[in-house]
């Protein structure tokens, strides 16, 4: 079943002969359960396509559909709410909120909707994340891969429609990365998560299902 397409999707920046086109009619779409990865040089606009995906910023043209919504048809307020409930974000430097340990930066998404937390969904997720005996920790008593585990948790824990993760190894060793993209693969295994991630890295990008080659802010190749 088709949880993405992504329609002529198009983004513009500056005017006249100082336009930048980010992103140049891009169309595709993305099965439930499927992990997709999309590569590209810096520059060549997979970031910009990722953050169209995910609502944090409106295209200059083209639509997306989420669970057969046009995401882009919701207010500004509207669109916030999506985006807390149906898309989980995980960036390359985990974005933690310092003064709040594992269990509270996992359970953030929740509280800012007012939503219960569910116990027994969150101990599952802190033993699958391996952070059990870490929960009551603040992310300067993390190491890198801790804390990214804690900003996957984040992004796992409204069941999100889609998890967007951008460049999610890019700041760890390759020990840590390792893991990373196996908790990723894992969480689309066991729980049928839909994952898109950007990645540099053609090693990484291969644990995908398929993946989609971007450059000049055009689908250049697929696999």
């Amino acid at each position: 079943m088709e949880i993405l397409r992504v329609e002529n999707l198009s983004k513009m920046y500056g005017v006249g002969n100082n336009t930048v086109i980010a992103l140049d009619n891009v169309s595709f779409s993305v099965e439930q359960g499927e992990f997709l990865a999309i590569v590209g040089a810096s520059g060549s606009g997979k970031s910009t396509l990722l953050h169209l995906i995910g609502g944090v910023d409106r295209p200059s043209g083209g639509k997306v559909f989420i669970e057969g919504k046009d995401i882009y048809s919701y207010t500004d307020d509207e669109l916030a709410i999506f985006r807390r409930r149906q898309v989980g974000l995980i960036y390359q430097f985990y974005n933690l909120i310092p003064i709040l340990n594992v269990e509270e930066n996992i359970t953030l998404p929740l509280d800012l909707d007012n939503r219960r937390t569910d116990p027994k969904v969150l101990e599952e997720l802190l033993s699958l994340l391996g952070l059990t005996q870490r929960r009551k920790h603040l992310p300067n008593q993390l190491s890198g891969g801790q804390q990214q585990r804690t900003s996957i948790g984040r992004a796992m824990i409204t069941n999100p429609a889609i998890i967007l993760a951008d460049e999610p190894t890019g700041n760890l060793d390759s020990k840590s990365s390792d893991e990373i993209v196996a908790l990723l693969k894992k969480s689309n295994r066991d729980y049928r998560q839909t994952i898109i991630m950007i990645t540099h890295n053609p090693e990484i990008a291969k644990t995908a299902d398929r993946i989609i080659r971007i450059e000049d802010g055009k689908i250049t190749g697929e696999i």
